[in-house]
């Protein structure tokens, strides 16, 4: 299987904007765009850059109100801080908050949330009781 060059990208790019008439969106996505070459980000063939970052409690209430119809709730405490303390997408919070069977009401999903965040939350506090030693992860007591 032949492997695709930046050339021939950034070719392939070329040659939509070119062939293609009237209005054209092309949707490039990455975790690194500090690993891209700049030719291929460059104004006038990535014109617009979107960084999607992860959840804050702003979003979080924009997904609330969305998915439970709901402005305020007392676990809307636990989620600020959770949130402040953990890395989570906002895909991610929206399919914790979506209801999963019939009886889910939004203090279902809310605490589902909350258990999730919770245990990420503890995931990375037992990751960051780790150390680098000379390439090895050393387990800190």
């Amino acid at each position: 299987m032949g492997r695709v060059t930046l050339s021939g990208l950034l070719n392939f790019i070329d040659g939509l904007w070119s062939a293609c008439g009237g209005e054209r969106v092309i949707v490039v996505t990455t975790n690194h765009a500090d690993r891209l070459d700049p030719a291929l980000i460059r104004r006038g063939r990535m014109d617009k850059h979107i960084e999607m970052s992860y959840c804050c409690f702003e979003a979080f209430g924009f997904l609330a109100r969305n998915y439970l119809a709901v402005d305020a709730h007392p676990l809307f405490d636990d989620v600020r801080a959770l949130l402040q303390e953990v890395d989570i997408t906002p895909a991610d919070v929206a399919e914790l908050l979506t209801p999963k069977r019939a009886g889910d009401d939004e203090g279902s999903c809310l605490a589902g949330l909350v258990e999730a965040l919770r245990e990420a939350a503890a995931a990375k506090n037992a990751t960051s009781n780790n150390i680098q030693e000379d390439g090895e992860v050393v387990e800190v007591e």
